[in-house]
């Protein structure tokens, strides 16, 4: 059972809030209050449309620190080895 407050912080979009919250309430260890969680989860069509944009953002964000960290290592490259 998630508790309510575990319910707002899924609308919220704070995943490893919830699963505290649930492992406190309920006394469960952390894979059962995960495992409730995502049950949680997969039961409503909003918070799972939440998560899979949050999903999205992270992935764009973490091909968009790769491009900085290529950018940055060829100018370092260009500026060490072919002056």
């Amino acid at each position: 059972m998630i508790p309510p407050d575990a319910i707002v912080a899924l609308q919220r979009g704070d995943k490893i809030e919830a699963i505290k919250l649930t492992r406190a309430h309920a006394g469960l260890g952390l894979k059962e209050a995960k495992d409730e969680v995502d049950a949680y989860i997969a039961s409503q069509p909003q918070l799972q449309e939440t998560f899979a944009a949050q999903q999205t953002s992270r992935r764009g964000g973490c091909l968009t620190t790769l491009a900085v960290f290529v950018l940055v290592g060829l100018i370092v490259y260009y500026v060490l080895v072919l002056r």
